[in-house]
């Protein structure tokens, strides 16, 4: 019998749960993901690779905060538009208690 959606998330909760159970360290456990996140964001603003160090995580740095900028933005946007449509669908009027 093939699961609802629902009981695929609900299986996938429970896995996460188990493994982070028996994680002895979690900040270790996701070093690898953050490292590659990161570097990323150095490949972006040096392609060749011919910046200095320095020079390359200062650009980093900022395209790293661009882009968190621009997920603050998206879900700025998203949160105003889900308030426009719930006015629009009860009349503009919020009950304030």
């Amino acid at each position: 019998m093939a699961l609802t959606p629902e009981q695929r998330r609900i299986r996938a909760q429970i896995a996460a749960h188990a493994q982070w159970a028996n994680c002895d360290d979690p900040a270790g456990h996701t070093a690898p993901a953050r490292k590659a996140f990161l570097d990323k964001f150095e490949e972006q603003v040096d392609p060749d690779g011919t910046l200095a160090p320095e020079e390359r995580a200062r650009r980093a740095e900022h395209a790293r905060k661009a882009h968190f900028k621009r997920l603050a933005l998206a879900s700025s946007k998203a949160r105003a538009a889900k308030a426009a449509r719930r006015d629009a669908k009860d009349g503009g009027g919020r009950d304030v208690a």
